[in-house]
């Protein structure tokens, strides 16, 4: 008999631009999630809500900003004490289980913050063959760290590679893993049948199977790893797509002049940055963003590529659901923890910019009880909603700690909105960089910790975000009354998970 209970399957890429979907962008080909698009809902405004990866990811699964579970930027560890949404799944009796990129640790460990993905136990294959979990509220973990051919391979992804038969995995892979050509661009030697997508979806249709069989509800996350830089991909895929037939966004003349001093600095050759350091490190994206077009237009290429063959993928995923039965009882999201700039205001990759290519991200919900299928909303959404979502989706309380929105009425197509803003933040501390974004259906506000500067734009009349009306006098009044909007939003995030039984 099939099972009642809601299930949820959540799909996410790492680090894709919001418009590069089939569905919307016919120089891409993504048939997989076009198809999930067509049974489901695209939502044309979801936001992150930090846009790296380690900050967006604990958000996903604790329902609360970066500022609040504490992850708030790379390099930063979520805490093993902080409550997750896979606790509450667990108790509730359903199957909890991630397989791919986690990235809620960092590369190194210390004697207070330990990480499991960090070295050496990141490559210590025999402990992966015993380890799978708890880890984060999830029963089941299959991880991976890296970025196509980053040295950083290992764990179960590399056990998954010498089971099947692929004892020179690290041929495919960089030091200190690997031998592999750091010098080799675009097209990836690794066969696809060893891929870290056909993992991913191998490992996915294996617990489902098992769910199924056992009739078990269950909260499974299957998180791809791409489309992240390096651009590469085995072949076909990197043939896919003709460089000289691909839009390239780039910058236009003087956009810059009016925003604040780090946008300028990317668009010169040797820019000095020494100013905007982490506890010595860098940050991401504070270098010169200048870049060859042809370059670029191959790296984009592969990067469609990259696309291309995870959509495959989810495609042997969602086939899967259709032949055990459980399209049915299963809420399929998809979405990606945040944007990506491929020549975009002149800017390459990610860094603090909260132009919507950056912080804005592809997002499609299937539910079986959907009244708006094959439909576009543009109700906002952020990715600090999904876990008291995928909890009022089914029918389990809400822990008081979340402070993102359940949109349970929205996705089913029940309500039109929830929310009226959305909250981006990026901190860098103790340099400049820490700024926090502002937005709703038309204007957009950006502000600096300790800064005059800022950034203000009308997504309507400017959809491009290419005139900053912060120091607009025209503009002076509506100003105001975004900066004062943003602080409501700032006290309204406020966890208010105590309740007040007496009066002192």
């Amino acid at each position: 008999m099939q099972n009642k209970r809601k299930n949820i399957l959540l799909i996410t890429s790492d680090q894709q631009h919001w418009n590069t979907l089939g569905i919307g962008n016919p120089e891409i080909s993504t048939p997989n999630l076009d198809r999930l698009a067509k049974q489901g809902t695209t939502f044309s405004r979801a936001y992150c809500p930090n846009p790296t990866c380690t900050p967006t990811r604990s958000s996903l699964i604790t329902g609360q900003y970066p500022s609040q579970h504490g992850a708030w930027t790379l390099g930063t560890k979520l805490h093993e004490t902080q409550h997750t949404v896979g606790e509450d799944f667990t108790a509730a009796g359903y199957r909890t289980a991630l397989i791919g990129k986690a990235h809620f640790q960092p590369l190194a460990s210390t004697e207070h913050y330990p990480s499991y993905e960090s070295y050496p136990i990141l490559q210590d294959l025999e402990y992966w063959r015993r380890f799978n979990g708890p880890f984060y509220g999830f029963q089941h973990v299959e991880l991976a760290r890296n970025h196509t051919n980053e040295g950083h391979a290992g764990q179960h992804y590399g056990v998954w590679l010498e089971d099947n038969g692929c004892h020179n995995w690290r041929d495919y892979f960089l030091e200190p893993a690997g031998t592999m050509n750091p010098s080799e661009k675009h097209k990836w030697a690794i066969p696809e049948r060893y891929h870290y997508d056909a993992w991913i979806a191998e490992r996915t249709n294996a617990l489902l199977a098992e769910y199924a069989k056992n009739e078990e509800p269950f909260f499974l996350w299957s998180s791809f790893f791409d489309p992240h830089p390096p651009y590469l991909v085995p072949e076909p895929w990197d043939k896919m797509y003709n460089p000289n037939e691909i839009t390239l966004p780039s910058v236009v003349e003087g956009e810059h002049v009016a925003n604040p001093p780090h946008f300028g600095l990317t668009q010169q050759r040797n820019p000095d940055f020494s100013d905007y350091k982490e506890s010595g490190m860098g940050i991401h994206g504070m270098h010169s963003h200048l870049h060859d077009e042809q370059s670029l237009r191959q790296d984009v290429a592969v990067y469609y590529g990259m696309i291309s063959l995870m959509d495959k993928y989810i495609g042997v995923i969602l086939d899967q659901l259709e032949q055990l039965g459980l399209v049915d009882s299963t809420i399929i999201v998809f979405t990606s923890d945040h944007g990506h700039a491929f020549g975009h205001h002149g800017l390459v990759a990610k860094g603090p910019f909260h132009y919507e290519d950056l912080i804005r991200v592809p997002m499609i919900v299937s539910h079986p009880e959907q009244s708006n299928r094959g439909q576009v909303s543009d109700a906002l959404q952020s990715l600090v909603d999904y876990a008291p979502t995928f909890l009022g989706l089914t029918g389990l309380p809400i822990p008081r700690t979340m402070t993102g929105i359940d949109q349970a009425a929205v996705w089913k197509g029940e309500e039109p909105r929830q929310r009226d803003h959305i909250l981006c933040e990026n901190h860098h501390e103790p340099t400049s960089i820490h700024l926090k974004t502002y937005v709703e259906d038309r204007y957009k506000i950006t502000v600096y910790y300790n800064q005059e500067y800022g950034e203000l734009f009308d997504l309507q009349e400017d959809s491009q975000e290419l005139i900053n009306l912060w120091d607009d006098p025209q503009a002076a009044e509506l100003k105001s009354r975004l900066l004062l909007r943003y602080i409501w939003a700032e006290l309204g995030k406020e966890p208010m998970w105590m309740p007040r039984v007496s009066g002192a």
